[in-house]
């Protein structure tokens, strides 16, 4: 179980995130778009793993489309029963279809767990992340089995507004950590993982 810290941690995060006024929602996730389609490491992806924002999460509407109109074949999860992730392709805006907890979701065949691990680029929601690179997730645990998956060379991209990138962060032993973040104002900032 997760420590009374994760869960305040959590309820502040998301507390936050629900108090930010729409307009610099929206405007947040138009320059995390344009600072992801910036990065070498995504100009030349193959392919990317990404995910379709929900809620106050930074969108990730419009960084999803400009990656397929670019040509990146792009991935989407597709939550399993078990709380794993499986991936299945993004064929543009109308391949989607509402998934469990009302997630919008490919409708395409999916590829398999494995999938992520083949993906030049994964793109990771998290409602904070430390200067170590540990991941505040929502306490499903589903990205930390997928992250499990992706080999050390591979960009993991938590996309965060800019308060999100905190001094420390708690984590457990099956916390994966994601080696930079995306945000507004910042840009992109690896970290030492």
């Amino acid at each position: 179980m997760h420590d009374i810290d994760k869960g305040t941690l959590r309820r502040r995060q998301v507390a936050a995130r629900t108090a930010m006024p729409d307009s610099i929602r929206n405007e947040s996730g138009r320059l995390i778009r344009d600072h992801v389609l910036e990065m070498p490491q995504v100009t030349s992806a193959g392919t990317i793993a990404a995910y379709y924002s929900v809620g106050t999460e930074p969108d990730t509407r419009g960084l999803i489309f400009a990656l397929w109109k670019r040509g990146s074949y792009v991935v989407l999860p597709v939550l399993l029963p078990d709380g794993d992730l499986d991936w299945a392709s993004y064929e543009g805006p109308e391949s989607l279809a509402p998934g469990p907890r009302g997630v919008l979701q490919p409708v395409e065949p999916v590829r398999g767990t494995g999938t992520v691990a083949r993906a030049d680029v994964v793109l990771v929601p998290a409602l904070a992340v430390d200067v170590r690179g540990r991941r505040l997730g929502r306490g499903g645990g589903s990205y930390d089995r997928a992250l499990a998956r992706v080999g050390p060379q591979v960009p993991t991209i938590a996309l965060l507004y800019d308060s999100e990138l905190l001094p420390s962060v708690p984590a457990e032993e099956h916390d994966q950590a994601v080696r930079a973040v995306a945000r507004p104002e910042r840009g992109i900032t690896w970290l030492p993982v």
